[in-house]
């Protein structure tokens, strides 16, 4: 959806479960509050002074020599790998190696921390089958795919989204300590959820044209997702985009019209629900019926309903019926469709693009 289409669900680990209007209201009314409230000074490196606070008491990350944590600044290799001996320690496991010593990419501190809280097997079960569907994974992405999956990226406001980082990006001192402070609050389950989230993580064999979408779209996991955004850096055009990054319809919008796919040309709507409403109540598929490529479309609108902006606020493209990639509060990463009990509530339709 183009002006609020970030996916609602709670976290499994810091939130109850919200009914779907309250969760809606939250966000209007966090979005009100972002623009009623006075100004704070706010910036790249003090956006998050709490997890900065935490991270620091935990023994994870520490002032610097010059005085103050300057969380703007580029995380160090030696200050990562004291971090992560640190946290090792903490969760009572060995120290992974080979930390380098310059800087770290945001996807390289991802892959780092991820195996540090001993997710690596079920990281490379995820590469392994993404390879195995031909879907052309880059290396290291089955780190990236978990390490969303745990929660360890964050989505910046929308007033914020110039904070935004690359997965090339050097990651910084105050983007570090979030995903520190996310990982600390697992308390040592991050493994087991992690094996026990993607223990089903199998693909169909794909055709060449389901192929030729999911590899264009799994080449972007790890963007952000930014409000409107559909392109892959900033632009000037339709009223501005300050970040490269998607929303969720966005995303589908990258993947089908600007990838330059043939079957792109089906689409014309921008918004998740009027992607949803282009097709005809007789082509609307359930989610048992669901095909790699497919858009899956999620809301309070139920299969016979017209779709309206209200009805169908999120969109992602499946990879099979039961896993989805999309563009939501981790930025594009990989999710549960059908597996997930409250994703699936959710679903409203999905719809065929190939033929």
């Amino acid at each position: 959806m183009l002006l609020m289409s970030l996916d609602c669900r709670p976290h499994h680990r810091t939130l109850p479960r919200l009914a779907a209007g309250a969760c809606v209201l939250l966000t209007f009314l966090t979005a009100f509050l972002l623009h009623t409230a006075p100004a704070r000074a706010v910036s790249i490196g003090t956006w998050n002074l709490a997890e900065q606070h935490d991270v620091r008491v935990a023994g994870l990350l520490h002032d610097l020599p010059d005085g103050g944590f300057h969380g703007e600044r580029p995380l160090a290799g030696t200050e990562l790998r004291d971090a992560l001996g640190a946290l090792a320690t903490t969760l009572g496991v060995p120290r992974i190696p080979a930390i380098p010593d310059g800087s770290v990419s945001v996807a390289g501190f991802d892959r780092l921390l991820a195996g540090q809280l001993g997710v690596a097997d079920t990281a490379a079960q995820v590469q392994h089958e993404l390879w195995k569907a031909g879907l052309d994974p880059a290396p290291a992405l089955g780190f990236e795919v978990v390490a969303r999956a745990l929660g360890l990226r964050d989505n910046h406001p929308a007033n914020q989204e110039r904070f935004e980082l690359y997965p090339t990006q050097a990651i910084t001192r105050a983007e570090a300590a979030h995903s520190l402070a996310v990982a600390i609050r697992w308390k040592g389950t991050a493994a087991q959820w992690a094996q026990d989230y993607f223990t089903n993580f199998l693909l169909p064999d794909d055709t060449s044209a389901q192929r030729q979408v999911l590899r264009l779209a799994i080449a972007k996991i790890g963007m952000p997702y930014i409000w409107g955004g559909e392109t892959d850096t900033a632009s000037a055009y339709f009223g501005g985009q300050v970040h490269g990054g998607y929303d969720c319809s966005g995303f589908v919008w990258r993947v089908f019209k600007l990838g330059h796919l043939t079957w792109g040309a089906q689409i014309h709507g921008r918004t998740a629900a009027q992607q949803a409403a282009e097709i005809p109540k007789q082509q609307r598929i359930r989610l048992d019926d669901v095909h790699p490529a497919d858009l899956v479309f999620f809301g309070p609108g139920r299969f016979w309903q017209r779709a309206t902006e209200r009805r169908i606020v999120h969109e992602g493209i499946a990879l099979s019926p039961d896993w989805m990639v999309h563009s939501s509060g981790q930025g594009v990463y990989i999710s549960q469709l059908r597996l997930d009990p409250w994703r699936a509530r959710r679903f409203s339709w999905a719809r065929r693009v190939l033929p």
